[in-house]
């Protein structure tokens, strides 16, 4: 289009191949209001399935919803179940081990490791909908725990209160996650991009290391701050403590961990070597302090692990002042984050394997099985990577693996206790270290500087926040960028120009296509974005500037002064009234100007707000069109047959709205 030797066609003709630009019919208001909310709270259509169906079959499929144990349960087969054996007791080495080192890192006791991997992974096993998904406590949860709550309350000083304080946020987390999911607000942990949880998990990586060396250097006085000045300041101010025997003992332990991990990923057939690696040190290093007698020379071990299974915990809750918003607001902050690395892993690895899992009803599950373990003695929970990777490549095929691991820590729970008496610390401290190392994602953060920039500040934003502040305030750094971002996107949407490529009836940005080619006495102005009040006043200041600049840029080459200003609105999903006030003063603008605004591929919902606050009839029905090329040709016909104005019947009736 805009070419010298183009044949205009009559208006005649123009009525019989142009389509109107219609006003969607009206909707009563209960209807228009029922449709928002199914499409921001039910966007997958939960109730889809009960249609049309007998109540007790409904009631069935509501058991099912909750409980999807019920669905995959009577389909289960004998090879399942061999598949999901030796995919429990994989995954039960590794919790073991991992479970006793999580919790001292929140500085609870040991033994609350081991009960947190029985009870909720047979909760998770009856309402989870991730086939693959291992549960257990992680390492930046205990990390914020031992953070937030040492904030408080002293671990070492008044260990029975700091006990019950994590029963309590435990409780207050697993509330806010199954809340989340039955109110559907899942779409809440989404403001926690991938960029911000790649640098916050990065960011607690390094800090949980740097805590290990008080066990690595088997060091007694440790700062109970997170950052990594304080952290090397109490390294450093103690080096004639430093005990080499727990040194070496320590780097030896972690140079096995990190070669096993490297052969297995060289091999991946081999990864059970990788999983077993850790329950090996732990043997190992408890032989070896049993029989050298280290634990005389400087080696600290774990000590007594009370046998039994899990005690009740529910009348142990503290909901006294100050302590109680201590504990809302620990498990506040760290229900999301575990919520967001469950929801993320189990998404990675059901995408693998072909199949969907529930958000929602996933939160629902790991709320339920944190407010059910926190009653029982278990602090929080949820799907760490390192676990589920292994579940994964172990073959597991279904959430039977979980009952499984249960059993198996069950069983040591029972028996087993005793034996890790000689269990030193530092095989627990490099245990951490080897599986905090995977956290550090490099590759991502590089990733993420090539393609997009701000996405890589966000991320160093929340890395750097979490090591040279606090977990906490790293948290906030990152969200903090993440919604400026958002807001950034909202307020400062992208406006560009549009050309037409040769020979053809196409528009495209200039900018992206240089061959395309300016319309002579038209510019063509594309706003990819709703137009609300916190864009309208930049829009229309954006807008103004395209129209000077195109006017200057005419008038210096001397070409056809600019008649006409098509806005594509096929990008404007909504508008609000702010908006429609914008386009009322830019409608304004171009009158004074003596050019005309068109308006090209308006929406529904837009053309329906439009309709109703008589803009169309402001800016005239005859001057919405379909396309962007419909409107071109109107404009180029008025153009060069001297009609700049249809305000006659000749000239508007092929686009009647």
């Amino acid at each position: 289009m805009g070419n010298a030797d183009f044949v205009y066609p009559s208006t005649n003709e123009y009525r019989q191949c142009a389509h109107p630009v219609t006003v969607p019919p009206p909707q009563p208001f209960f209807k228009s209001f029922k449709n928002s909310l199914k499409e921001t709270f039910f966007p997958d259509d939960p109730l889809r399935q009960f249609k049309n169906k007998t109540p007790s079959r409904k009631f069935f499929l509501g058991l099912q919803y909750f409980l999807p144990i019920l669905e995959w349960g009577p389909r289960y087969t004998f090879q399942f179940l061999k598949s999901d054996l030796i995919s429990g007791i994989t995954i039960a080495s590794l919790a073991i081990p991992q479970g006793i080192s999580y919790a001292k890192l929140a500085n609870l006791p040991p033994i609350l490791g081991l009960y947190s991997s029985f009870i909720p992974p047979l909760i998770y096993a009856m309402m989870g909908s991730s086939r693959d998904l291992a549960v257990g406590t992680v390492a930046v949860a205990s990390l914020l725990i031992s953070s937030m709550l040492g904030d408080e309350v002293n671990a070492a000083e008044n260990p029975t209160l700091y006990l019950h304080l994590a029963f309590t946020a435990t409780f207050f987390a697993g509330l806010l996650q199954a809340s989340l999911g039955l109110l559907r607000l899942g779409f809440i942990v989404d403001f926690l991009s991938h960029a911000t949880i790649v640098g916050f998990m990065g960011g607690a990586a390094t800090v949980v290391i740097l805590q290990q060396l008080k066990g690595i250097l088997g060091l007694q006085h440790f700062t109970q701050s997170t950052d990594i000045i304080s952290v090397l300041r109490s390294v450093f101010s103690q080096i004639h403590e430093w005990r080499w025997e727990s040194a070496v003992l320590g780097a030896v332990f972690l140079f096995f961990l990190l070669l096993s991990r490297y052969f297995s990923k060289r091999r991946p057939k081999f990864f059970w070597i990788s999983a077993m690696a850790p329950l090996t040190t732990v043997i190992l290093g408890s032989l070896l302090v049993y029989l050298t007698h280290a634990e005389k020379h400087g080696v600290d071990v774990i000590g007594n692990l009370k046998k039994g299974l899990n005690p009740p915990s529910f009348g142990d809750f503290v909901f006294t002042s100050p302590y109680l918003t201590t504990a809302v607001k620990t498990g506040m902050i760290t229900g999301i984050i575990a919520l967001a690395e469950g929801i993320a892993v189990g998404r990675s690895f059901a995408m693998f394997k072909h199949y969907n899992i529930d958000g929602n009803k996933e939160m629902v599950a790991i709320g339920t099985m944190n407010i059910v373990g926190s009653c029982f003695s278990c602090y929080l929970t949820t799907g760490p990577f390192s676990r589920s990777a292994v579940n994964f490549n172990a073959g597991c095929k279904t959430a039977m693996s979980n009952v499984v691991m249960a059993i198996a820590v069950m069983f040591t729970l029972l028996f087993l206790t005793p034996l890790f008496h000689y269990t030193p610390l530092v095989v627990l401290s490099a245990i951490i270290i080897s599986a905090m190392l995977g956290l550090i994602d490099y590759e991502a953060a590089i990733h993420l500087w090539k393609v997009d920039k701000f996405d890589f500040v966000v991320c160093m934003g929340a890395y750097v926040g979490v090591v040279f502040a606090s977990v906490e305030v790293g948290l906030v750094i990152a969200v903090a960028i993440s919604v400026l971002r958002l807001l950034l996107f909202v307020a400062r949407p992208k406006t560009f120009v549009l050309g037409n490529l040769p020979n053809s009836t196409i528009y495209r940005s200039v900018e992206q296509y240089p061959a395309t080619k300016d319309v002579p006495g038209i510019l063509i102005l594309q706003i990819d974005a709703p137009i609300y009040f916190a864009n309208s006043s930049y829009l229309r200041e954006r807008i103004s500037r395209w129209i000077d600049e195109e006017e200057d840029k005419l008038k210096s080459t001397g070409e056809t002064s600019l008649q006409y200003i098509i806005f594509n609105m096929s990008a404007v999903g909504n508008i609000d009234t702010s908006g429609i006030s914008m386009l009322e003063e830019v409608k304004k603008i171009t009158d004074r100007r003596g050019l005309k605004l068109v308006l090209a591929n308006p929406g529904a919902e837009v053309m329906k707000k439009l309709n109703k606050s008589k803009f169309i009839e402001t800016i005239g029905k005859e001057w919405i069109y379909l396309t962007v090329g419909e409107a071109v040709e109107a404009c180029n016909y008025k153009l060069h047959t001297g009609k700049p104005d249809a305000t006659n019947e000749d000239s508007q009736p092929w686009n009647n709205v």
